[in-house]
């Protein structure tokens, strides 16, 4: 499959080093989770078994998000009245495709000074 990393699906420790590699992350257990946060504010976090992430995401792209990948994406319950969104990691394609979701939640929960310093996670691919 083109694009698809040798390893095979990310799994939770790929979360962790893509999260604690962006700007000022911490990782800071709650809820019995590890969450991830920039500046204080989470951005991440792997909840259950760690076979998914939850992440930041404008309800009106997270609708859009659902119903084009329902494999791979859906709204948790407790969640559905927050802008997150949950991603399975065995659905996604490779490492590439989480750190584009990790990046994305990231720029949502930091401040404009962090935003500012670091215009190389402002580029998208969208």
């Amino acid at each position: 499959m083109a694009g698809a990393t040798v390893r095979g699906m990310p799994d939770a420790e790929d979360v962790r080093r893509i999260a604690l590699s962006l700007p000022e992350t911490t990782e800071k257990t709650a809820w019995n989770m590890p969450t991830f946060r920039v500046a204080g504010k989470m951005f991440a976090t792997l909840p259950e078994e760690e076979t998914s992430i939850a992440v930041r995401c404008p309800k009106e792209e997270r609708a859009e998000l659902v119903l084009a990948e329902p494999e791979k994406f859906w709204v948790a319950g407790h969640e559905a009245q927050f802008a997150w969104v949950r991603a399975r990691l065995a659905a996604l394609e490779d490492e590439d495709e989480l750190r584009d979701i990790l990046a994305d939640s990231w720029r949502q929960a930091a401040p404009p000074r962090l935003l500012d310093a670091h215009p190389e996670l402002l580029l998208s691919g969208e």
